[in-house]
């Protein structure tokens, strides 16, 4: 594995199927957090479902949260790399002369999404890890009351205006970052030439339409909590 990673190439095809698993990934996590908006009993039952399957609990987590590390550990070495092998090839390197701000900018809100994801796993994954596995209870009850919590947990979260805010800024910019990540993880594989204008007009809707609904999920719930 080491060995294959040391290719310039490697990595780059390394770093955009991880990309690429987290695209669909997003898709997937949106999608289920959309029910909350429509249907509290249906987002419960998906959420209990999803929280309690083993499948999912010991196969696809680890997976995933292996694919967020991998994806943002290689994202700041494929940088650092860049940035080497610029200074020595150019000694004034004009990056705007070429290249827009957030591509050169990826590695900053890359470190800004990867701090949201701390604080997304804060307030939601690791209650649920103590709530199930250190406290033991897998019902996903609340205590004294009929119905599962996840509902009512998701509202709670959005009350603080503060961690709104923080939701929506970093929510915004993760559409920049994918505005310009989807159209590269698809170049890197070979998506490009007389496919190029149908990624890039795929992942400009990509970029804004994923960001958006998030953003709608947590602003609906702070106004209606």
């Amino acid at each position: 594995m080491s060995g294959f990673l040391s290719s310039s190439i490697a990595r780059k095809v390394a770093m955009s199927l991880s990309a690429l698993f987290l695209i669909i990934f997003l898709v997937i996590h949106l999608a289920v957090n959309l029910t909350s908006l429509f249907s509290e009993d249906v987002f419960n039952e998906m959420s209990h479902f999803m929280g309690t399957n083993p499948l999912i609990q010991f196969a696809m987590q680890p997976v995933l949260i292996f694919g967020v590390v991998f994806h943002f550990v290689m994202g700041f070495i494929l940088e650092l790399r860049n940035k080497k092998a610029r200074n020595v090839k150019y000694a004034k390197f004009n990056g705007a002369a070429s290249a827009s701000w957030m591509s050169r900018n990826m590695v900053v809100s890359g470190a800004v999404i990867l701090a949201f994801i701390v604080l997304h796993f804060i307030d939601f994954w690791i209650p649920e890890i103590n709530t199930k596995y250190i406290l033991g209870d897998m019902s996903g009850v609340l205590p004294g009351e009929e119905g599962y919590r996840y509902f009512e947990e998701l509202q709670h979260k959005f009350v603080n205006p503060l961690r709104v805010g923080a939701y929506v800024v970093a929510f915004i910019l993760l559409g920049l970052h994918l505005a310009h990540g989807f159209q590269s993880a698809f170049q890197s594989i070979g998506f490009n030439n007389k496919y190029t204008k149908c990624v890039k007009n795929l992942g400009t809707i990509y970029s804004i339409v994923i960001p958006l609904g998030f953003i709608i999920i947590a602003l609906c719930h702070h106004f209606n909590h």
